[in-house]
């Protein structure tokens, strides 16, 4: 499959992009491309940018998919229709983390498999109605005044 994604040129701590097509088997440090479509350079003040957009709108018409990160900046610079999707990865705890939340919850498992239910049938605590008349009948205590 064909992907359209940016490459990262340039030296150390100087970092320029191209954009490039290639393989989606191929990896992003390997080099290898099909065709450059254009250059971007993320340092300067305007962020210069050129992109040849028909040959990005050919390309994709062809069958090409775009990385999130080309999809989000071709739509902030609204040379295709769309939505801006999350390219940013999820937030997980940290493993150690998981591990001791794993275990504390085993824990509290296996002590409520132990230790027998308490809960009453509502059966059981539903009064007679026999008895609640007689209870309701019954004078109520009286306080002394001392």
């Amino acid at each position: 499959m064909l992907m359209i994604r940016l490459q990262r040129v340039g030296r150390k701590h100087e970092p320029t992009f191209r954009l490039v097509l290639t393989d989606s088997k191929n990896s992003t440090k390997s080099g290898k491309y099909l065709e450059v479509l254009g250059s971007f350079d993320p340092r300067l003040e305007n962020k210069i940018e050129q992109f040849d957009v028909a040959k990005i709108k050919h390309w994709i018409s062809k069958g090409a998919q775009l990385s999130g990160t080309v999809h989000n900046f071709l739509v902030h610079k609204k040379a295709i229709e769309g939505k801006k999707m999350n390219v940013l990865p999820k937030k997980r705890p940290i493993k150690k983390e998981v591990k001791e939340e794993a275990k504390s919850e085993a824990k509290g498992e296996a002590k409520k498999e132990a230790s027998p239910t308490t809960a009453v049938p509502a059966e059981a605590t539903s009064v007679p109605v026999a008895e609640a008349k007689t209870d309701a009948a019954a004078p109520s205590p009286t306080p002394v005044a001392a």
